[in-house]
């Protein structure tokens, strides 16, 4: 018999909407640590886009310098993929983002591409509401330069050296929620059922998606003093809130009182339980969001899940007026004449 055939009591392979195996959207074979956050991340990308039936061509993958920045290898190899400069990834992605619209971007940085070299270009992609989603692999180290600390990590954490951080972190999401970011997520790397959803979440959202993702560095960052180790993370890890993801085919609609358990049939045939917390928050409330990320720093915990969600701001596309045809695939006869060009420039002086 051909080798190709299952073995008795094996099932084949499930296909998603898209008629694609999860194995259609794997990468080339890591070269990460063993046990580093960013292969579960990576792994937790593969799930929610065969999930959410992306098909991978129709996506484009950007990344900076670092650990985190080779990952975009290890997932979705049919999809395009750009690896910029150091801190430079935010204004690769934008200009593609304008060249062609009608890809789904994915960008993943690290907090020292994005927090230290690349806050300025970070900041104003925020600004302008670039459609991507920036997935920030962060464990407060830089892991090629022999874990030195970054600007994300805690004050008061020791390094394997025993050298302490005395100076205090920037807090990534507090940043992206203050200059208006429209959704923004905090994740751990060690909780994939959360990452998946949020993810799915990041893959509907129209306009820029920041997430935020505490990824133990398993070689300069996971022992006794580290802040963002498996084992603090797990101790420390404060949910904002259960949060689940339906992908929007025929909507389905559930009402149920605080505290209340419900199941829900989704289109799949597949069930869920529903649980609503009592605890009152509303993501669209950025101050609320803000004190809430104050208030865990000041207890020493990580807040994670659906942090401010903003579905209503208009992305940088939108703005533009691009219309559908991407800038890319516009041919001569339909682009501004010459005339038409320096009359534009004259009108700028």
């Amino acid at each position: 018999m051909a080798e190709s055939v299952l073995k008795i009591g094996t099932e084949a392979p499930k296909e998603n909407r898209v008629g694609l195996k999860v194995t259609d959207y794997h990468g080339g074979k890591s070269t990460l640590c063993a046990g580093c956050g960013h292969d579960a991340i990576s792994n937790q990308i593969i799930r929610a886009f065969y999930e959410m039936n992306v098909k991978p061509q129709n996506v484009a993958k950007f990344s900076g310098i670092g650990c985190s920045s080779k990952t975009p290898a290890y997932f979705l190899s049919r999809a395009h993929g750009f690896n910029a400069v150091h801190g430079r990834m935010p204004a690769v992605a934008t200009g593609a983002a304008l060249a062609n619209h009608s890809l789904l971007g994915i960008g993943v940085s690290g907090d020292g591409d994005t927090a230290s070299i690349g806050l300025g270009q970070f900041m104003h992609m925020v600004r302008r509401n670039i459609p991507l989603i920036y997935i920030i692999e962060n464990n407060g180290v830089y892991g090629l330069t022999k874990g030195q600390f970054s600007a994300t990590a805690d004050e008061g954490s020791k390094l394997k050296t025993g050298v302490i951080n005395d100076l205090p972190p920037m807090d990534l999401c507090a940043l992206a929620v203050e200059l208006g970011c429209g959704y923004v997520a905090r994740g751990f790397a060690g909780d994939p059922k959360q990452m998946i959803n949020i993810l799915k979440g990041a893959i509907a959202h129209d306009g820029l998606s920041v997430i935020d993702v505490i990824s133990p560095c398993v070689t300069f960052n996971n022992h006794e003093g580290s802040t963002k180790g498996y084992t603090y993370a797990k101790e420390h890890d404060e949910l904002l809130h259960q949060i689940g993801f339906v992908q929007s085919y025929e909507q389905i609609e559930i009402d149920y009182a605080a505290g209340e358990v419900r199941e829900v049939t989704l289109h799949d045939g597949s069930r869920i339980l529903l649980k609503k917390l009592e605890e009152d928050y509303d993501p669209s409330d950025a101050v609320q969001a803000l004190q809430r990320l104050h208030r865990a720093t000041e207890g020493g915990q990580m807040l994670t899940g659906l942090v401010y969600l903003q579905p209503e701001k208009k992305s940088f596309i939108t703005l533009l007026n691009l219309g559908d045809q991407p800038l890319y695939s516009i041919d001569e006869s339909s682009r501004p004449s010459r005339e038409a060009l320096d009359k534009i420039m004259r009108d700028l002086m």
